[in-house]
């Protein structure tokens, strides 16, 4: 044996549940975008209705994606997980 020390490398193992498969992934998507456009659209659409439409869709776009992005997808993907596990 050598003087040099040996490092021992401790693997951990965690549990985690794998990632659901691309076509599930769009489904979440689509159950999460869908709806939420359609209801921002009926909220802001008679309001926004005199805007030039690359306007409307940032108005549009600026309700929805962070809407989605930060509380639908999260909540529909733990959903599909414990939906998964049974």
């Amino acid at each position: 044996m050598s003087a040099t020390a040996t490092t021992a490398t401790v693997a951990t193992t965690t549990t985690t549940a794998a990632a659901p498969s691309v076509h599930r992934r769009a489904l979440i998507t689509w159950l999460a975008v869908y709806p939420t456009i359609t209801l921002v659209l009926g909220l802001l659409g008679p309001a926004t209705a005199h805007l030039p439409l690359p306007l409307r869709t940032l108005i549009l776009t600026g309700f929805v994606v962070p809407t989605v992005a930060y509380g639908l997808i999260p909540l529909l993907t733990k959903a599909n997980a414990a939906f998964s596990r049974r």
